[in-house]
């Protein structure tokens, strides 16, 4: 039956407290994205039962709620009719929604935004140094402080090669910080990575040195204003405060620049003007002051994570969690990174690595006790996820909703939080929690493993007590309204291949085949969307998973629509986000209404234009139509354009 467009709307309209609590309303392929002027006024339980949505959650300063391709378009049509709202696009929405929150939201925003990009070699950085931190331990000799299972040659090429690969993110992170900085500011990245090796250039002492100089009288202090003020001459190794501030002023310059210089001498004018005035600011004013500010808040974690019994680090894995509901875990990335510069090591990861645990026990723990087969087919994937470190589809989609479950992951988070103060627990690098943070905390690893084992147990334990599913009263409020279909389970019982029809999604691109919790974006990791695979793409062509026909050609080139000849509807989802690049990395070589074969050319995509606007390339593939399906199973692992991906049978 098809869905009645304008009573959706409608029921949205209310939910969210009408036309007047609406301050923007847009849509991409799968979301109607509204920014909200009063969250207070939002009636959640109506917006859960809303007819046709099939989910909502919060990220970015909009409300975000979730219809699916084909029907998002059209219930948006008529929620900005019934209410009177004027139509914005996905960018203007996103603008309105940064001017909704504070400065310090919008400062932790701007941290999100750098870090994101650069995340996946700070991660390999890490997990490199992790390993070869095992192998040095394990091949030291006890004399010396190590394990002594095994000699270890370090002086062979290959260990010095190892070594290289391992400090190469970390060792020039500020260029990396310069690079993506100036991209969010809206500046040439280029100049902000030159600007980034600028701070770190070995004219200056290095940073990690400075404590040394000091101490043999050898530092080089330089008067600023004779007399009066000074600077020591020291670079901005393991900093990022003064890179970003720097950067932010070598752009505020930059643009300005652009349109006062002709432009017969802007090529080369503004360049240098940019970069010289940023760098005599930042070097002798802006940078002094922002690391002392840095250190400052350093002193005071360290503080905190020395209060005795452990009560700071039980305090920090309370609200570590809730912290990622406000988004101001985005800074915690650099925390883990001025930690190692200044300490070597890091205690905020293994108190993050227990709150992911911790919430993922939580989750699991639903999934166990719910009776509900809609719950379970979302906490299981979601619990799974949060092991692997990615806590959001659990948190938004299950935990935090049910409140109870939450509030277990954060004193479960609490329990693990006081064993790493307990075993004093470090780790060597960032970028890891969950499983594979043991990698980081090799010197440590029963300790690590008991800390993981506290956080998940006490998390399953309080959730498996006390929680339950809605209860009677307030299904007995509902039980006079019309009650709808109960809808079918997203996953159901495997059944033997020959006693059903078997439809095969072939991978529309070249790459890395993961399952969808794993993907970053809450919406598509939570499967609320529908079952079906990831791939990490490395080639930027996109070709069809089935023969059928376009249903949908996004008009920002992200998303794609099909309906198979055997009745599959399938959403192909181009990146995360990417539907703010306004189309500019992709090429439709197909339109709506087009009937394909598999293996057909639909769209090309410049993988390297939407990694460097800082989004991720990771391609969704969804059957939104699953309950049609008795079971959908998508591969993982290396796969090429063409291969098996996701089969399902009838």
């Amino acid at each position: 039956m098809a869905l009645d467009y304008k009573e959706a709307a409608r029921q949205a309209l209310e939910a969210v407290g009408g036309a007047d609590n609406v301050v923007s309303a847009a849509h991409c392929a799968t979301r109607l994205r509204l920014v909200i002027a009063d969250n207070g006024k939002i009636d959640k339980d109506k917006l859960e039962d809303a007819l046709g949505a099939k989910g909502n959650f919060e990220a970015a300063g909009q409300l975000q709620i979730i219809y699916g391709t084909g029907t998002v378009d059209k219930v948006y049509d008529e929620f900005v009719s019934q209410g009177g709202i004027t139509a914005v696009s996905k960018a203007e929405a996103k603008e309105e929604a940064a001017k909704q929150g504070n400065a310090f939201q919008r400062a932790i925003k701007v941290l999100s935004d750098v870090f994101v990009p650069i995340i996946p070699a700070i991660v390999a950085s890490g997990m490199l140094m992790g390993i070869m931190g095992a192998l040095s331990y394990m091949g030291t000799p006890v004399a010396d402080g190590g394990a002594g299972f095994f000699m270890l040659d370090q002086n062979t090429v290959w260990w010095r090669i190892a070594k290289l690969i391992n400090a190469c993110a970390l060792a020039n992170l500020q260029i990396l910080l310069g690079f993506s900085a100036a991209t969010v500011f809206g500046g040439n990245p280029y100049l902000g990575a030159s600007f980034g090796a600028l701070l770190i250039s070995s004219d200056f002492i290095n940073a990690y040195s400075a404590s040394d100089a000091i101490a043999k009288g050898t530092m080089i202090t330089l008067d600023v204003i004779p007399g009066l003020y000074s600077i020591d001459w020291v670079g901005y190794q393991g900093h990022v405060i003064p890179i970003l501030v720097g950067v932010w002023i070598l752009c505020f310059f930059e643009k300005r620049l652009h349109k006062a210089v002709p432009e017969m001498f802007d090529l080369f004018v503004t360049p240098l003007v940019s970069v010289s005035l940023a760098a005599y600011i930042t070097i002798l004013f802006i940078g002094p002051i922002f690391v002392w500010l840095e250190n400052s808040i350093l002193g005071l974690l360290m503080f905190l994570l020395k209060v005795p019994l452990g009560i700071g680090y039980i305090v920090i894995g309370l609200i570590y969690s809730p912290s990622v509901v406000t988004g101001l875990h985005q800074m915690y990335t650099a925390i883990d990174v001025s930690m190692l510069a200044k300490y070597g090591v890091t205690y905020w990861l293994p108190i993050a690595s227990a709150a992911n645990i911790a919430q993922g026990g939580a989750c699991l723990a639903v999934a166990l006790r719910t009776k509900s087969e809609k719950t379970k087919s979302l906490a299981v994937p979601s619990g799974i996820s949060c092991l692997l470190g990615i806590t959001e589809p659990a948190i938004f989609g299950v935990n935090l909703p049910k409140i109870k479950p939450f509030v277990a992951g954060m004193i479960g988070s609490a329990c693990g939080a006081l064993c790493c103060y307990i075993f004093n627990l470090a780790a060597s690098g960032t970028g890891v929690t969950g499983i594979f943070g043991i990698l980081l905390c090799i010197a440590q690893p029963i300790q690590y493993v008991i800390m993981f084992a506290v956080a998940f147990g006490v998390a399953f334990g309080i959730t498996s007590t006390i929680y339950k599913d809605e209860d009677k009263t307030k299904a007995a409020k509902k039980s006079d309204a019309p009650k709808a279909a109960e809808p079918k389970a997203m996953v159901a019982p495997q059944v033997d291949a020959s006693a059903a029809n078997a439809t095969t999604l072939v991978s529309p691109m070249t790459g890395t085949a993961l399952p969808l919790s794993q993907v970053s974006d809450p919406v598509f990791a939570s499967e609320s969307m529908g079952k079906g695979a990831a791939v990490e793409p490395t080639e930027g062509a996109i070709y069809a998973p089935c023969d059928g026909k376009v249903t949908l050609v996004a008009n920002t080139g992200h998303a794609l629509g099909m309906m198979s000849d055997d009745g599959c509807e399938v959403l192909l989802h181009i990146g995360i986000d990417t539907v703010e690049l306004k189309g500019a990395p992709f090429t439709a070589h197909v339109n709506a209404g087009d009937h394909v074969k598999a293996g057909q050319l639909l769209m090309e995509a410049d993988l390297d234009q939407i990694k460097a606007a800082g989004k991720a390339a990771t391609t969704m593939v969804i059957v939104t139509n699953s309950d049609d399906f008795k079971s959908i199973e998508g591969t993982s692992g290396a796969v090429v354009a063409g291969a098996s991906l996701v089969k399902l049978s009838k």
